[in-house]
């Protein structure tokens, strides 16, 4: 089976610098296993000693159209509206609201808007800090939030030194008040899990809207099992509610302040409780941790913006 080169996949990330222009994203080697490479930390920027929450909710919703369609796909769409007689600008509006109600399709409770909200982030962080281009998507098979919770959220594809390189991710969503290390611990044998089971669940991923040709061919080679040369990596995102104060000052020293929230986070996360030896997958993971204040009310606005 014949696969992309690095080049094919580049010119496919969507990188959306609008949303990342209201997230600061740090990235380095943190204290925490696996410590041979780099792992990241994130949270909602400030513009001097105002952080940026309106401008995140809006460029996050705004991108839900890149979740749901291609590029191709999006054009076609917006061709069909214009043949209706719509102007440029109702065509735009007409296929983003049909992203909106295909994207909000079963999030009819409070935990899938935190999946939802959790599996938009990651879709975006996997292409903006791996390099990878989405592959396949869980299907919604289901309104009922324990069935949602199996499978991974994101499976991302990109070549490195001409492997196929297969992005497992997942998302998780904390908004209550549970401790930090109990969500990162819940979410690390979360995506142990779905890598385990991912294999005998790929009845449960589609590539219906947001692939192109080539990436088609991609995907029925990885759910056909005939993609030859791959490699699987783990990412796992944690969004978390934060509650440590931080101190107004100035716009450097409100970033300095939560690169340090964490660093502390990271810190002080017990390595014994990451079973590398037990589980050697784990020296591929990439961890993305993402505190929010008042997660909760973001969580609401979210969902009724949608």
């Amino acid at each position: 089976m014949g696969k992309m080169n690095e080049s094919e996949i580049a010119k496919r990330l969507m990188t959306n610098p609008a949303l990342f222009a209201d997230i600061h994203v740090v990235s380095k080697k943190f204290e925490i296993l696996p410590d041979d490479h780099m792992h990241y930390g994130a949270c909602i920027d400030y513009q001097d000693i105002q952080e940026l929450r309106e401008d995140f909710l809006d460029d996050l919703i705004d991108t839900v159209v890149d979740w749901v369609y291609s590029a191709k796909k999006y054009a076609q769409l917006r061709e069909l509206e214009i043949q209706k007689g719509k102007t440029d600008a109702t065509a735009n509006s007409s296929v983003s609201r049909k992203a909106r109600e295909k994207f909000r399709k079963g999030s009819g409770n409070d935990l899938l808007v935190q999946g939802q909200f959790g599996e938009l982030l990651l879709f975006h962080f996997i292409q903006k800090c791996m390099g990878a281009v989405p592959l396949l998507r869980k299907m919604k098979i289901t309104t009922s939030a324990q069935i949602e919770r199996f499978g991974a959220d994101a499976i991302h594809y990109k070549v490195e030194k001409g492997k196929n390189i297969i992005i497992l991710g997942e998302a998780k969503t904390y908004s209550s008040k549970s401790r930090f290390n109990q969500a990162f611990k819940d979410a690390l044998d979360s995506i142990l899990s779905t890598y385990k089971m991912h294999r005998k669940e790929l009845n449960l991923y589609v590539h219906e809207d947001f692939l192109d040709e080539e990436l088609d061919d991609i995907a029925e080679a990885y759910l056909d099992k005939k993609l030859d040369n791959t490699e699987i990596r783990l990412v796992s995102i944690v969004i978390y509610n934060e509650t440590k104060k931080i101190s107004l000052t100035d716009e450097d020293d409100i970033k300095k302040q939560m690169e340090e929230i964490i660093e502390t986070r990271y810190r002080n996360f017990d390595n014994s409780k990451i079973p590398l030896a037990a589980n050697p997958i784990l020296s591929r993971i990439t961890y993305i941790i993402f505190p929010i204040w008042k997660l909760d009310e973001l969580l609401e606005e979210f969902q009724k913006q949608l």
